[in-house]
């Protein structure tokens, strides 16, 4: 997850400066029960570009502790994009060009953090030699073929999801039904896998409670269901899992854990599996 190309780490690690005021040090050592609306703020904050006027606390245990409510960051950011879609449908009635504007949406609320990860990763893994080359390379704001090539393709076939569920009549749940389970996936990596290096947010992150991680693939099922029933539920977490096992087992293999980038790698591909997957349920009913 970075744009210049390290705007997630930026974004993630100091998000104060754009999003939040900092909240004024604890000597106790203890997260503040600050409330569940309190971790959906730090969740909007560190996973979008949207504005958040609350204070928030990012230490990594506070972040770690808001992951049950990212897949509802996502069906925010998701529920943003359905309108200009809408609208978009409405005035030209062209799928193609519906299934862009959500995507420009999307991007521009996320700042593009998640594709810039994915470019990272193909750069990095592979045009590095070895693990600490591979990580250099994530950390290059320069982007190379590999991450161009995965950009495009990433896009297209989002675009592509995006345009055949709109020709279904399927637009607004597929939007939400990708949004809220590639949040909800990034939890996942994120417990099972060690950070790759000392600094930046892979480390910035924490490391979640399994309760938390479990949380919020269960908040992400249920916004499944309410919005696109039972069968897209089982194929949802079937997608999603097989996509996390994917980039967990690529991460481990090629710089032996997590970073933000990879993170950002999980969003991106958990959302094309299970777009794919949901796809396929509505072309087959």
């Amino acid at each position: 997850m970075n744009n210049n190309h390290k705007q997630s780490a930026t974004k993630s690690q100091s998000p104060d400066a754009s999003a939040c005021d900092q909240r004024p040090p604890i000597d106790d050592g203890k997260i503040p029960v600050n409330g569940l609306l309190d971790d959906f703020w730090r969740a909007l904050a560190l996973l979008s570009r949207i504005p958040v006027s609350m204070r928030c606390d990012f230490r990594p245990e506070a972040i770690a502790r808001s992951v049950w409510c990212w897949p509802f960051v996502g069906l925010f950011i998701a529920g943003v994009a359905i309108i200009p879609a809408f609208l978009t449908d409405i005035l030209i009635g062209n799928s193609a060009v519906t299934a862009i504007m959500a995507t420009l949406v999307l991007v521009l609320l996320t700042g593009a953090m998640h594709e810039d990860g994915i470019a990272d990763c193909a750069d990095g893994f592979g045009g590095g030699q070895d693990r600490q080359r591979k990580l250099e390379i994530m950390r290059d704001s320069r982007i190379g073929t590999y991450g161009v090539i995965a950009l495009v393709l990433c896009l297209a076939l989002r675009i592509v999801l995006l345009s055949l569920a709109s020709d279904s009549g399927s637009m607004a749940a597929i939007l939400i039904v990708m949004a809220v389970t590639s949040r909800a996936a990034i939890p996942v990596v994120m417990h099972f896998l060690d950070p790759a290096r000392m600094d930046g947010l892979g480390k910035g992150a924490g490391r979640p409670e399994l309760l938390m991680v479990v949380g919020g693939i269960g908040v992400a099922l249920l916004l499944v269901l309410v919005v696109a029933g039972p069968m897209a539920v089982i194929t949802s977490v079937m997608a999603m899992m097989v996509a996390v096992v994917l980039v967990g087992w690529i991460a481990k293999s090629q710089i032996g854990g997590h970073t933000g980038d990879v993170l950002g790698m999980t969003q991106i591909a958990s959302e094309l599996f299970v777009g794919i997957a949901f796809v396929a349920v509505i072309q087959g009913t």
